[in-house]
């Protein structure tokens, strides 16, 4: 079984004999792979009204447990954007019913934001949505087959991540 990688490794190995372009076999097919998760999430959080940043914030609050609340400086770090760009987020998302915001009871300059109740059955149900979708891409994998790819990416995922802390970021 062959697919556009191979077709691809083949060209550069005829073409640049002299490099070793076994890389490609691996990384290229995780980008593809990552472009193909990407539109199946987005598909799944369009399904529900979200878009990805939308879901990030919401799954970071719901992650958090009872009661489903951070400071709006701990999601702008949790989410890896500025805070500039966080107010942005939960006006949106505040002005839609998913979030709240007041004022820290202990410290007054720092914002509170939870979770609503709207706003967790909205992040629960694109979960669903997307665990099922991505449930359906690893069925084509045995279970043996799961466990090793999980192991090596996850073997990868902290090679790369002590270069750029952005790289481990997730839902």
């Amino acid at each position: 079984m062959q697919d556009e990688v191979d077709e691809i490794v083949a060209a550069w190995g005829r073409e640049r004999a002299d490099l070793d372009v076994a890389p490609l076999h691996v990384l290229s097919r995780v980008s593809r792979l990552a472009a193909v998760l990407d539109q199946r999430r987005a598909d799944a959080f369009v399904e529900h009204g979200l878009q990805a940043h939308e879901f990030d914030v919401l799954s970071v609050l719901r992650r958090t447990g009872e009661p489903f609340e951070q400071t709006a400086g701990e999601l702008a770090g949790l989410t890896h954007v500025t805070s500039g760009t966080m107010t942005s987020r939960l006006d949106r998302l505040e002005t839609r019913g998913f979030v709240t915001r007041h004022a820290d009871p202990a410290d007054g300059r720092l914002v509170r934001v939870r979770l609503t109740a709207s706003g967790r059955e909205r992040v629960d149900a694109a979960f669903a949505a997307l665990l099922d979708s991505e449930r359906e891409l690893l069925a084509t994998l045995d279970p043996s087959q799961r466990d090793d790819l999980a192991a090596g990416l996850r073997v990868l995922l902290l090679a790369a991540g002590a270069a750029d802390p952005l790289v481990a970021r997730e839902l």
